[in-house]
C-alpha cells in the first residue's frame, strides 16, 4: 500500500518495510510471546494489502470556511488533513470526495465534526454524519437529496438525536467453505472491519472444531458472526452475549440465513454459569431446556480485556476450547490459566489491521489426558 500520509497519519504506524515487513514483525513478536505455550509454526492469514477496511471513522475539520477529512497525527501533533485513504475499501474511497463536495454545496457542514462509513463488499453504504447541533427538517430534506444522488443511506447524529435517511444498516455477504452467509451490520455497532480476514478467521475456527461432537457453547457471541457458520457443524448451538442490541441482531441474522438450531440468550458469563449449575433461575432462560444440551466444546471471542479468571475456569470444563483474541497480551494472561488443564494444539495469526501493531490470534486447546 502506498499512502502519501505515511509518517504523519496515526492510522498506520508500521510501514517502512512494506506489507510483508510489518507482517514479519508481528509474527516474530507473537512466536516469541507464546513460546511457553506453543512451539510449532503459527498459521498466518494475510490481509489484502490495500482497500481492506469496510468500516472507517474520520474527523471533519474546519479551516476557515472550508471542511476536510482529518485523522489524528501519529506523534500527537494535532490532526492530519486527508483527501484519500487507501485503507478503506474501493466503495468508500470513491464516495469520500463526492460526499464532502455535496455537504459543502448543500451547506450541511455547520458544526459537523465526524463522518463514519460502513460498507458492504458489494458497495451498499451507510454514512453517519455527527454534529454538535440539533438537526432540523431543513437538514433532513437536504440529506435526503444527497442520499438519493449518491445512492447511499445517511444518518444524522447529535446529542440524543438520530435521523435515519433510508435505513441504518447494510447487508454483507461472506463466503466461507464455498457457502454464502449474509449479515445485517447496523450503524454504530461492532462489526469486523476487514471482511476478507474475517472470512479466514471463521474458516480457521470451523476447521478447529472438526471432529467435535455434540453441541457447542459460545460466549461473547456478538451479532452471530461465528455462531451462524458454526451451526452447520453442531447439532445445536447455545450462544450468550451481554448486549441486548447484539442479541437482537444475532437473532435477525439467524433468520436471514435460515438457521434454526441456535438459541441466543442475553446473559453475562457469571449469570449463565449460575443458570447452568442450577444456582439461580432466570426468566431469560425459561424457554431453553439447558439439560438437553450435550456440550463438549466452547468458543470464546472476548473483548480486548480478555476473559477473567472466573470465565477461564468455567471454559476449562469443556474438552475443546477455541479462542479468538483481538489482544495477544490478554490472551497470554488467559493461557496461564487455561493451560493448567488444556494443551494448545493449534495457533493462528490473522492480520486484521495491516500497518499497525494489532493482530487477532486464534488458539485451539484440548483437555489434557482426553
Amino acid at each position: 500500500m502506498d499512502c502519501k500520509y505515511f509518517g504523519e497519519c496515526g492510522a498506520c504506524r508500521v510501514y517502512e518495510d512494506g506489507y510483508e515487513g510489518q507482517l514479519s514483525q508481528k509474527l516474530a513478536l507473537n512466536k516469541s510471546r507464546f513460546q511457553p505455550y506453543y512451539t510449532q509454526e503459527i498459521k498466518v492469514f494475510e490481509s489484502p494489502q490495500e482497500h481492506y477496511r469496510a468500516r472507517s471513522e474520520f474527523k471533519i475539520w474546519h479551516v476557515e470556511d472550508d471542511i476536510f477529512y482529518a485523522m489524528n497525527h501519529q506523534e500527537h501533533k494535532g490532526v492530519v488533513l486527508v483527501d484519500a485513504c487507501p485503507q478503506v475499501n474501493e466503495h468508500i474511497a470513491a464516495l469520500m470526495p463526492k460526499l464532502l463536495c455535496e455537504i459543502k454545496e448543500k451547506e450541511l457542514g455547520f458544526k459537523l465534526f465526524g463522518a463514519d462509513f460502513l460498507s458492504s463488499s458489494s458497495g451498499e453504504i451507510v454514512v453517519s454524519l455527527i454534529y454538535h447541533r440539533k438537526l432540523d427538517s431543513v437538514w433532513e430534506e437536504k440529506a435526503k437529496e444527497i442520499a438519493q444522488k449518491l445512492g447511499i443511506y445517511l444518518i444524522g447524529r447529535s446529542r440524543k438525536q438520530k435521523v435515519v435517511i433510508g435505513q441504518d444498516y447494510i447487508t454483507e455477504s461472506l463466503m466461507i467453505k464455498n457457502k454464502e452467509y449474509k449479515f445485517n451490520y447496523i450503524e454504530n455497532s461492532f462489526t469486523q472491519p476487514n471482511p476478507r480476514v474475517n472470512e479466514q478467521m471463521i474458516f480457521w475456527a470451523m476447521d478447529a472444531f472438526l471432529g467435535s461432537r455434540g453441541d457447542l457453547l459460545e460466549l461473547y457471541c456478538g451479532a452471530g458472526n461465528f455462531t451462524i457458520p458454526f451451526a452447520t457443524l453442531f447439532n445445536k448451538v447455545l450462544a450468550t452475549e451481554i448486549s441486548k442490541s447484539s442479541i437482537n441482531a444475532a437473532k435477525s441474522n439467524m433468520l436471514l440465513n435460515g438457521v434454526d438450531n441456535i438459541e441466543f440468550v442475553r446473559m453475562s458469563v457469571e449469570e449463565f454459569v449460575e443458570a447452568l449449575d442450577g444456582v439461580r433461575e432466570f426468566r431469560r432462560m425459561k424457554d431453553i431446556d439447558i439439560k438437553s444440551y450435550d456440550i463438549n466444546a466452547i468458543f470464546v471471542d472476548p473483548p480486548r480485556s480478555g476473559m477473567d479468571e472466573y470465565s477461564c475456569k468455567f471454559s476449562a470444563r469443556y474438552d475443546t476450547i477455541v479462542y479468538i483474541s483481538c489482544n495477544p497480551e490478554t490472551l497470554y494472561r488467559d493461557l496461564e490459566i487455561l493451560t493448567k488443564t488444556h494443551e494448545v494444539i493449534d495457533m493462528a495469526l490473522f492480520d486484521q489491521f495491516p500497518y499497525t501493531h494489532h493482530v487477532e490470534m486464534g488458539v485451539k486447546l484440548l483437555k489434557k489426558g482426553r
